[in-house]
Order: structure tokens, then C-alpha cells, then sequence
């Protein structure tokens, strides 16, 4: 019944490829040399394997702090980015105000529209200095990129594909397209 039990067999053992003795074991006993060795070693693997557990949740906390730090000083960015933008448009705003405020009686059409061209110019100023800039249209030849065609009108007086008339400005925004140009396009049928 000896065979038949579970146990391994230990007569057959393979010397040449078993495993050297524990360190500091010396020539100790079989019964005697697992135990102490067994015990010292699992002692160092449990405390190496809690201080790399430890070391993983601090890393962890760690790069969840840095993450929501960064959205956070992302969300901070945006918000003074829109700051700037609005404190560069107010001193439009106050020129509309102070053209509302004008009396009105005994004023003309070109007093009010020469206000207007002013306001109009300072608007301009401002969306400059904010990196916007309008696109040329009219008399330019059509880029699918810059212009949205509305209608393609039939004529002799300007070149197959001309911009002839711009119903809506397009604008860039520092080299990238915010809105294209809504144009009106010769077509020459020749």
C-alpha cells in the first residue's frame, strides 16, 4: 500500500539536477534544514512582498493626485483663457453702449454709421490681436478649404471658379480654419 498512498517516492531521486541546500544550511538533517531555512526565507518574501504592495499604493495615490491636479490646471486654464478673451472684446462692448447712450435727435445716418465703422474696426482690432483673421474671398479663386460654395452662377465676366461675391466672412484661427467663407462662384460653361 506504500505506492498507492499519494506520497512521492524520494528513492529515485535525480542528484545531479537537485537544487543546492539552503543558504547557512550546512550539513543539517533533511527534517531540520526546510524548517528554519523555510521559515527565514517566507519571513523575507512576505516583508519584500508588503513593501512592494505598499510601495504600489503610494505610487498609485500618487498618479491619481498627479491625474486630477491636471484636469484641475487644465479646467484653471481654460477659464482664464476665456478671461482674456472677454477682457479683450469689453472695450467693444463699452463703444456699443456709449453709441446707445448718444441722443438721438439731431443726429444724421452718417454720424451713426461712421460710429459703427469705428466699433466695427475696433471689433477687428481685437479678434487680431486674439490670432483671428478673415479670409479673402471675393475675386479669389475657389478653394474647396476656405469657401463654402451657396451658388454657382452662370457668366462670361469672371474665371471658371472665381469667388464673385461673399454672403459670409470666413476667419482663421492662428493657421486653422474656424469658418469657411459662404461664397457665390462664377461658372463658365466654355
Amino acid at each position: 500500500m506504500g505506492k498507492g498512498n499519494g506520497k512521492s517516492d524520494t528513492r529515485n531521486l535525480d542528484v545531479e539536477h537537485e537544487l543546492p541546500p539552503a543558504e547557512g544550511g550546512g550539513e543539517e538533517t533533511q527534517d531540520s534544514a526546510p524548517a528554519i531555512g523555510s521559515v527565514s526565507e517566507s519571513d523575507k518574501v512576505r516583508a519584500e512582498r508588503d513593501a512592494l504592495l505598499d510601495r504600489l499604493a503610494r505610487l498609485q495615490a500618487e498618479f491619481d493626485n498627479a491625474r486630477k491636479r491636471a484636469v484641475r490646471e487644465q479646467q484653471d486654464f481654460r477659464e482664464f483663457a476665456a478671461a482674456d478673451v472677454i477682457k479683450t472684446i469689453l472695450p467693444v462692448l463699452d463703444s456699443f453702449e456709449r453709441a446707445l447712450k448718444a441722443p438721438s435727435s439731431g443726429s444724421n445716418a452718417d454720424d451713426l454709421r461712421s460710429g459703427l465703422e469705428l466699433i466695427y474696426r475696433q471689433f477687428q482690432d481685437a479678434l487680431q490681436k486674439l490670432g483671428v483673421q478673415s479670409i479673402e474671398a471675393v475675386g479669389k479663386p475657389f478653394d474647396p478649404r476656405l469657401h463654402e460654395a451657396v451658388e454657382m452662377v452662370e457668366t462670361k465676366e469672371a474665371d471658371d471658379h472665381q469667388v464673385l461675391e461673399e454672403f459670409q466672412r470666413g476667419y482663421n484661427y492662428k493657421g486653422r480654419l474656424l469658418r469657411p467663407a459662404m461664397v457665390r462662384v462664377a461658372k463658365n460653361s466654355d
